[in-house]
Parts: structure tokens; sequence; C-alpha cells
């Protein structure tokens, strides 16, 4: 009945953009944190970006600072991740998830503090 599904991944060259969209369906995300995170085969998944539940509080890693951008739009029940300066390295499956809002957003993002994952979406930034 709950579920994420992102959208949005593709190929695009280095310093290309993609906005990833994160929509809920079966409950309302306007009282939830959503969470951005990636994965590479071998290595640990990793937080890249939160944002409260009122959108007030948003965190980011240190690599994507100044590139990444997470918004929402909770009229539409849906969270953004708009990439811009892509970089190789950036390269991973995305996912998206969320929590209820008494945990908000902390720095670091944190994947077991999330409940509701989805299947995630592949970017993959080559020449």
């Amino acid at each position: 009945q709950f579920q994420l599904v992102e959208s949005g991944g593709g190929l695009v060259q280095p310093g290309g953009s993609l906005r990833l969209s994160c929509a809920a369906s079966g409950f309302s995300l306007t009282y939830f944190a959503v969470g951005w995170f990636r994965q590479v085969p071998g290595k640990e998944r990793e937080g890249v970006s939160c944002i409260s539940s009122s959108g007030g509080t948003t965190n980011y890693m240190q690599s994507v600072k100044g590139r990444f951008t997470i918004s929402r739009d909770n009229a539409n029940n849906t969270v953004y991740l708009q990439m811009t300066s892509l970089k190789p390295e950036d390269t991973a499956i995305y996912y998206c998830a969320a929590v209820g809002a008494r945990y908000y957003c902390a720095d670091p993002v944190r994947p077991n503090d999330y409940d509701y994952w989805g299947q995630g979406t592949q970017v993959t930034v080559s020449s």
C-alpha cells in the first residue's frame, strides 16, 4: 500500500544535469522527512541529502554541496533532487526514503533513520 517511486535517472555526460523525483503513493509525505541515498557495488550506502517535513531544514554530504539541491512539493506528494555539474564519481543507484517527522533531517544523513524505501533509479555519468 505504501510506495515510494524514484524516476529521472539515466545516462548523462560529465558536467550535465539531472532532476530525480520521489513520488509517494498510499500515504501523504506532508508529515515525513525524506532522504536521498546512493550506492555503488562493493560500497556502503551513503546519505546524499535530506529535507525536513516542513522543508525548513536540509542537509547534504560534503561532496555534493553547491551542486545538488533537495526540494519538496507536498501538494504533489513529491520530493526532488536537482543535480548539476555531475561527475563520474556521482554514478550510483539513487534511492529515496521517508521517515515520520519526529526525525528531522539529521546531519549526517543516516540510512537507519528511514523506514520507507523506494527501489532506486540508476544514474550514470560518463562521456
